[in-house]
Parts: structure tokens; C-alpha cells; sequence
């Protein structure tokens, strides 16, 4: 695993360009922590490159703009061909018609909840992160509703975390336990909200109120 922090401090006349490679290798869902790049990089601004601040700012944020674009590619052009492939079909390692209902379901889901999911999506740790922005090449969502929501998210993650690392300078290592933190009441959140909806459409979907099962002249107001 690469070790970002060694990476960016020892070479740190070429930050700007040392963080853009490797929120791009972020993009190609290699293990490396884009909060992680731009806290390091904004703390190299405000210490040792504060010359270059605008150029380190820059290179995280075209970075982690490509890193969206390269992971919704991997799933509009890589695994929905994986998905189609004829071999696979053949060796009934992929269902097409299951695959078919699956995909429906996740557009049909993106139509109501896309965009919110886009923006949200974005403060989600690493892994969530890429799956949803590959989940979004996959059913072919349009480029550029992509792009425009992504961006808006991410001039408020950018912003937010540079900002965070330029302050803390040379004590950036103090942010990381809270980082974790808001790690895991994230994904927390996210089980809690996937079981809620999950019970509602079990439950309360199929077994609707009494008011509904009564006839019209019997619904008790």
C-alpha cells in the first residue's frame, strides 16, 4: 500500500502534481484516502509550499474531479461489457434477465434519488464513494448531470478539507481520529438508513393501514 504521507513530504516541490496522480489512482479504486491526500497536500500549502498553495489547491481538485469521471467510466464502459460478455452468459456466471431487473431497479432508483445520492455520496468514505459513481456509468446516467453534481459536491468537500488541513499546518496528524470517527458514524448512517427502507418496503408496503383495507363509507375519521 502506498504511503501517502512519506510520498507527498518527499517530494514536495511537485505536490500539486504528486496529489493529482494520486487521487487519479483513487479513481482506479486503488486504497488511497482522498481526505487522507488533501489534508497532507493543504498542510504542505501552509508550511512548506505556501508559494504554491493555488497550484497544490488545484491539483487536488482536478484529481479527485478526474477520479469521479474515471470511476463512472469503469461502469459505463468496463463492467457493463463485463456484464454483457457472452462467455460469462454461457458459463451462467451472469443471469441476464436477473442482471436486467437489478439494473431497472437501481435506474428506477437513481431517477427518484440520484441526485441526492451524487452530492451524498461524496462525503461517504472511499469505497461507498467509487461504487456509487460506478453504479452511475453503469446504468448510463447522463454525463453531464454527472459531472455538474459531482462538481458542486466537490467544491464543498475540496473546500472543507483543504481548509482543515491549511489550518492545522503542521498538526494535520490531529484531524485523523476524528476523521475515523466520522467514518464510521457514516457508514453507521448508512446501514440505518438502508435497514429502515429495507423494513418499510418488507412490511409496511405489503400490509397497508386498516384505513386503506376498509371501504370507503366504513374509514373511521
Amino acid at each position: 500500500m502506498l504511503n501517502v504521507k512519506d510520498l507527498l513530504l518527499g517530494m514536495v516541490p511537485y505536490t500539486h502534481f504528486i496529489s493529482f496522480g494520486l487521487l487519479i489512482l483513487a479513481g482506479l479504486n486503488i486504497p488511497i484516502s482522498e481526505d487522507v491526500v488533501f489534508i497532507i497536500s493543504a498542510s504542505i500549502a501552509a508550511t512548506l509550499a505556501p508559494e504554491n498553495r493555488y497550484l497544490i489547491f488545484a491539483g487536488c481538485f482536478l484529481g479527485a474531479m478526474c477520479s469521479d469521471i474515471i470511476a463512472y467510466c469503469i461502469g459505463r464502459y468496463g463492467i457493463n461489457r463485463i456484464l454483457s460478455s457472452r462467455t460469462l452468459i454461457k458459463l451462467k456466471l451472469i443471469h441476464p434477465e436477473k442482471m436486467e431487473r437489478r439494473i431497472q431497479k437501481a435506474v428506477d432508483y437513481f431517477d427518484r434519488y440520484g441526485g441526492k445520492t451524487i452530492f451524498f455520496g461524496r462525503f461517504i468514505p472511499f469505497g461507498v464513494r467509487n461504487a456509487i459513481f460506478m453504479t452511475c456509468g453503469i446504468i448510463r446516467m447522463n454525463p453531464l448531470k454527472f459531472l455538474l453534481i459531482d462538481l458542486s459536491a466537490l467544491a464543498c468537500t475540496s473546500t472543507i478539507l483543504f481548509t482543515l488541513g491549511y489550518t492545522f499546518g503542521n498538526k494535520y496528524e490531529d484531524l485523523f481520529p476524528y476523521m475515523i470517527r466520522y467514518k464510521f458514524v457514516i457508514i453507521g448512517l448508512i446501514f440505518a438508513i438502508a435497514l429502515i427502507l429495507f423494513i418499510r418496503k418488507k412490511y409496511f408496503l405489503k400490509n397497508p393501514g386498516i384505513n386503506e383495507s376498509l371501504p370507503p363509507n366504513q374509514i373511521d375519521f
